[in-house]
């Protein structure tokens, strides 16, 4: 049964009409994997080494080019030498396992990208935070004299990097394109800064009002996902299952937005994209494997045949 969505009479449904009528970009048989779309993937840790794979490998699997990871020294050859067609980039790590790390090491790799997905698989607030700090400072939109127009690298933000976002809210709003974030209730309780209970009686309002205050696309995941724009536009999507609620799965989302960005999808297309294309992953999976007990990374192999053929009516 779909999750109700208070108050949400207004938004625009996310089905086959839309889809086919904003396609997303595809590459001519010309172009080479730097065209293709270049994601660089920021996260990890000990804790949950292998999460950030998951993202890697969706933004392959969702079309994108080339991808590099970016975690914690201790994971990076388990991790590149169980997923080889993803480039790794060892950064320092913490007491705790987890990224602590300085902008100046990530400015020549952010210059070298088209998005960048911060967060998946992260499991400590203070050093996500300190890690989107980083990135905002090294992102190229953000230097003089980069040569890029602000808004240039597309930036999905996901897990443990949203749960402090405030700290960095008016440097986000000072970007020309949104961001995109992809929260869950408990995670968009802490960006306003409120009670589940009270994302719970609304949530398109809630969904707008983050969107604004983030100048983000804000996709708030439920059985009913509800995508949202800065000016208050809003999207339902009702297609999802249960079994999507498992863990990896928002990894799996955020690396399919990160390949659409990189593509050169707008932030709103990519994000609408992205998460019709996970629950359609997720479909396959239910009527293959069972509604509920397949696994996170089961939905990447779907993801490119799904892609490739237009929704149903």
């Amino acid at each position: 049964m779909a999750e109700p969505v208070e108050n949400g009479s207004d938004c625009a449904a996310l089905d086959a009409s839309w889809l086919r009528a904003h396609p997303f970009p595809m590459p001519s048989n010309e172009v080479d994997k730097n065209e293709r779309g270049r994601v660089l993937v920021i996260g990890g840790g000990l804790q949950v080494p292998g999460g950030i794979r998951l993202t890697a490998e969706a933004a392959l699997r969702a079309g994108a080019g080339k991808v590099r990871i970016a975690t914690v020294a201790s994971a990076v050859i388990p991790i590149g030498t169980m997923f080889p067609e993803a480039a790794m980039l060892s950064l320092p790590e913490g007491p705790t396992g987890e990224i602590d790390v300085k902008a100046d090491m990530l400015t020549p790799h952010l210059a070298r990208c088209d998005a960048v997905v911060v967060g998946p698989a992260m499991t400590c607030e203070h050093h996500a935070s300190r890690l989107m700090g980083a990135v905002l400072d090294a992102m190229p939109d953000s230097r003089a004299g980069s040569g890029m127009k602000a808004g240039d690298c597309g930036l999905v933000i996901d897990a443990s990097a949203l749960m402090t976002l405030g700290d960095h809210a008016v440097r986000l709003r000072a970007r020309a394109a949104p961001c995109v974030i992809t929260p869950h209730m408990g995670e968009m309780a802490a960006l306003l800064q409120c009670d589940v209970k009270d994302i719970e009686r609304d949530r398109v309002a809630a969904a707008r009002q983050a969107a604004a205050r983030f100048h983000a696309v804000v996709v708030l995941k439920g059985a009913a996902t509800l995508v949202a724009e800065p000016d208050g536009k809003c999207f339902v999507y009702s297609g999802g299952d249960v079994g999507l609620a498992t863990g990896g799965s928002g990894d799996v989302l955020a690396g399919i937005v990160g390949a659409l960005l990189s593509r050169g999808s707008p932030a709103l297309e990519g994000a609408l994209w992205a998460v019709w294309a996970h629950g359609a992953a997720g479909q396959h999976c239910a009527e293959t494997t069972g509604p509920v007990g397949y696994l996170a990374r089961e939905l990447l192999v779907a993801i490119p045949r799904i892609m490739a053929s237009p929704p149903d009516a």
